[in-house]
């Protein structure tokens, strides 16, 4: 099933693609003789943004197909992150073409051409902009629903392209109306509108790659979901691994009554992998967390070592708490902020002397949690 959503996933961004690049060719096309007819390297820049574009969905089609490749012995996990390499060289590509059509425009400001507008140019420039406005809204939602995260900047870049378009609209209607040549300025500004498009998705794209933390929503969801396995008291320390848009690994602990056999463990942890796996198609490793089967006093203990636990700078919750009824050892977790990164050892230690103190007889073992998902 997995396989044949990954295929079909597939078809609709090359198709997309192709959509995209027919378009764009047309667009150059276009722009490249009313902007040789006018004279204005503002619309000839703006063609060769296109271009730019028409490439860029070139290469979103090979990365697609190399992306689809199956996993092998060489790369366990698949392909998918090629996706972002391909994300990373259209922003390459969008600041290269920025950074040549700011130098161009820059010598057009100090060097001005006469410039030769006409009603047909300012027709052929609204048609683009309102094209490009359709295929920019056309792919961003084909990127989404496909997860395609080159599809959406893609998308989003086409409908940039439209305000770039109406950039140079502007510049030709002021040159008709006052012979004021300012197509040097507008293409600059173009060039500066790319750069900036440029720059962001390369940053977006590179945050993909270095591991950003996981949808909020989602991983709430997750642990929710777990919680309804029959034998699950809770969900802790989801962390989820992405290699690639459609390839996600992750492992979770989950907090059992510590009577429960080891087939009964085995069973629970079959369950949860089963439901994770087939509603949000993810490979989820399962650990265990054994809860006390508690009477009164433990179960005070418990609130009063967590009421001061989470007063403490830093900390931001705890779990797994579990006493050892034969030698009243008592380990848990605690989950501290990322601001707290230099100061692990010194706070689980700190905290371990302090319950010691209050509560003689007892030792505690605490160890540090990373605040990895919501």
């Amino acid at each position: 099933m997995a396989a044949k959503k990954e295929m079909v996933r597939d078809r609709l961004i090359v198709r997309t693609s192709v959509i995209a690049i027919v378009t764009n060719l047309c667009l150059v096309g276009f722009k490249v003789l009313v902007g040789l007819m006018a004279n204005s390297i503002a619309i000839v820049l703006d063609a060769m943004n296109n271009l730019s574009d028409a490439l860029s969905s070139v290469i979103t089609i090979l990365g697609t197909k190399l992306a689809s490749r199956p996993p092998d012995k060489k790369h366990p996990f698949g392909y998918g992150r090629v996706e972002y390499l391909t994300a990373i060289l259209i922003s390459c590509l969008i600041l290269f073409a920025g950074v040549s059509f700011a130098v161009t425009s820059v010598k057009k400001i100090i060097h001005p051409d006469e410039t030769n507008y006409s009603l047909v140019t300012v027709v052929i420039v609204v048609v683009a902009i309102v094209t490009k406005l359709v295929l920019g809204a056309y792919t961003r939602r084909m990127g989404k629903e496909t997860e395609s995260d080159a599809l959406v900047a893609s998308g989003a870049d086409a409908t940039f392209d439209a305000v770039i378009s109406a950039g140079t609209l502007v510049g030709a209607l002021v040159a008709m109306a006052t012979e004021y040549v300012i197509d040097g300025w507008i293409g600059a500004l173009i060039s500066l509108a790319i750069m900036k498009a440029g720059l962001e998705l390369l940053m977006d794209t590179l945050s993909s790659i270095v591991g950003r933390r996981a949808d909020s929503a989602l991983t709430k969801e997750m642990k929710q979901r777990l919680c309804t396995v029959d034998g699950i008291l809770g969900a802790y320390d989801l962390v989820l691994h992405n290699y690639g848009p459609t390839r996600t690994i992750g492992a979770v602990n989950v907090a059992v009554y510590d009577w429960r056999t080891a087939a009964e463990l085995h069973a629970i942890s079959k369950q949860a992998q089963q439901l994770i796996l087939d509603e949000y198609a993810i490979q989820l490793y399962v650990g265990f967390y054994a809860v006390n089967t508690q009477e009164d006093d433990l179960k005070e203990l418990e609130q009063s070592v967590r009421e001061y636990v989470q007063a403490q700078p830093y900390v931001l919750s705890m779990h797994a708490f579990y006493e050892d009824s034969r030698t009243k050892a008592i380990s848990f977790d605690v989950v501290i902020d990322f601001a707290a990164s230099n100061v692990r050892r010194e706070l689980a230690h700190g905290l371990e002397e302090a319950l010691e103190a209050q509560h003689p007889g007892r030792s505690f073992s605490i160890r540090i949690d990373r605040d990895y998902s919501d």
